[in-house]
């Protein structure tokens, strides 16, 4: 049996990627204005976050046994 393939499908195959490339496009070059405009916002606004979501990594222990770093004596020799 041959098989039966519509030019218009891949007409309109065509057209769909042209349309998506041309309002990706046309989003991108008006949307970045806005973006670049609020970076030094966002990029002082990632501080603040990142030291709160970032700072778990010290060693602090919340709610488990106490951790207590090695002593020193005067000497400096440890006990």
């Amino acid at each position: 049996m041959p098989e039966h393939h519509d030019p218009h499908s891949k007409r309109s195959h065509w057209v769909f990627i042209g349309f998506v490339l041309v309002a990706g496009f046309l989003l991108f070059t008006e949307h970045r204005a806005h973006v670049l405009g609020a970076l030094p916002y966002l990029l002082l606004l990632a501080c603040p976050l990142m030291h709160l979501f970032m700072h778990h990594g010290h060693g602090h222990q919340h709610g488990g046994p106490s951790r207590r770093p090695h002593q020193h004596d005067q000497d400096g020799e440890q006990p």
